[in-house]
């Protein structure tokens, strides 16, 4: 390479962390070249740019999306010189094939760290992570909100971001009325994560520019909330870090990129879910956090459930609709819904997919592993009206809803329906409330 020459770079992602990762480290960089994204976890995100609106000077025309499967090919014909490897959720084995097909086609593999893609904000930040998709994030940013909303404090929550329609348009998205999602062209996996926070009264954001986001959160924030996405590590510098850990998913601490950074960033690891899970895997995580990370306060909490029409689960043959992201690169095959139906007495839970229609089907093909729930599939109004097809299709007297949100009211379901409820309950001390009220004092945040 030349002394003047920028350094080509492929930037593996999935519509999230890659974006953010160009938009911090790359965009204004004379020193590289992006010449392209690959994408891979979400459909229909390759064939498209990443666009020229937010690629900054350097890429007037904006950059190419391609499939991940595509990568070799693409090292070779666009020179590249370097890999940055930009999605989350990922296991060591698959992280390290990837790495071992980008340098057998002679390029460097690289994986971008904090100090290079974080960014400070002028208002304190308590950020939300977890060791991998589905452990409870979520539920634990909401108790993390009501607790400083309960101290009269103006909190703003930032989302990891889900940027799966017009990239562009998404550049900053708020949202503070339920209107606001239709206004947005919000796809199911993002309702599940923005609805919750507007029903509860405080203002999110998301969207693709990040360091734009911020400037307009810290101007209505006293405290800002980064509510992560599948387990990845902030995008702000966090004053406060919590991790959730999983034992349902014992080990996978440690086996997870990125994880485990997300366990050794922690200033708190909360093990969720010892309500339900087994004692020998809440005693592999606690060992596992002793390990990598000796001095994050622990606490344990439980995600009870709770249904609206139990009469609907007792002796019925249901059908269990869960959270996409969990059951599909989460790799869990239970959730919320699975548990309500243990609980409260179904005879059955009717195995989905004999009905499943089209893009329904096709995620099944390729987690085989999803079993006999059904993912709430939305990326696109396609896959949501695959999903209410799949649903009315179904042989079941009820159906049972597992996602965060009032499925009924983006698709008609012919059936009764079953919402569960979750939330976080800490169990013993330190909690949330003795620990939120500490970084409070610590950083003289009052109202």
């Amino acid at each position: 390479m030349g002394k003047n020459q920028r350094m080509n770079v492929i930037i593996i992602g999935a519509a999230g962390r890659d974006f953010h990762n160009f938009n911090t480290c790359y965009r204004d960089n004379k020193h590289y070249n992006v010449v392209a994204f690959t994408a891979a976890q979400i459909p229909d995100i390759e064939g498209r740019k990443y666009p020229a609106e937010l690629s900054g000077e350097l890429y007037p025309d904006g950059i190419p999306i391609y499939a991940q499967g595509d990568l070799s090919n693409l090292i070779k014909k666009l020179d590249v010189d370097l890999c940055a490897f930009s999605y989350s959720d990922v296991s060591y084995q698959e992280v390290m094939s990837v790495a071992a097909e980008v340098n057998t086609a002679g390029a460097n593999f690289l994986l971008i760290g904090g100090k290079n893609s974080m960014i400070k904000s002028s208002k304190p930040v308590i950020a939300v992570g977890a060791v991998r998709t589905g452990g409870g994030k979520s539920q634990t940013s909401r108790r993390i909100i009501e607790i400083l909303m309960d101290q009269g404090l103006k909190v703003v929550a930032i989302r990891h971001p889900m940027p799966y329609g017009d990239i562009a348009r998404q550049k900053v998205q708020r949202f503070a009325e339920i209107e606001d999602l239709d206004r947005h062209e919000c796809t199911i996996e993002e309702m599940e994560e923005y609805e919750p926070h507007i029903r509860r009264g405080n203002v999110i954001y998301s969207g693709v520019d990040y360091e734009a986001i911020l400037h307009e959160a810290e101007k209505e924030a006293d405290v800002i909330v980064w509510d992560g996405g599948n387990n990845d590590f902030p995008f702000y510098e966090p004053d406060l870090m919590i991790t959730i850990a999983d034992p349902h998913r014992a080990g996978h601490e440690l086996n997870y990129y990125p994880g485990e950074t997300t366990l050794r960033m922690a200033d708190v690891v909360l093990i969720n879910k010892i309500d339900s899970a087994a004692p020998d895997g809440i005693e592999t995580v606690r060992k596992n956090i002793e390990k990598v990370n000796p001095d994050a306060i622990v606490v344990d909490g439980a995600s009870p459930i709770s249904v609206d029409n139990p009469e609907d689960i007792k002796g019925k043959r249901v059908l269990v609709v869960e959270d996409g992201p969990t059951l599909t690169h989460g790799n869990m095959t239970f959730g919320a819904g699975t548990l309500a139906a243990r609980k409260f007495g179904a005879s059955e839970i009717v195995d989905p997919r004999p009905f499943a229609e089209k893009r329904i089907k096709h995620t099944f093909e390729i987690y085989p592993e999803i079993g006999t729930v059904l993912p709430a599939m939305g990326y696109g109004k396609e896959q949501m009206a695959d999903l209410e097809a799949t649903i009315n299709n179904a042989d079941c007297d009820s159906v049972i809803i597992g996602t965060p949100i009032d499925l009924t009211r983006i698709i008609n379901i012919n059936k009764p329906t079953v919402r569960v409820e979750y939330y976080l309950q800490e169990i013993g001390r330190p909690n949330l409330t003795d620990i939120l009220s500490d970084f409070l004092k610590e950083k003289s945040i009052n109202r």
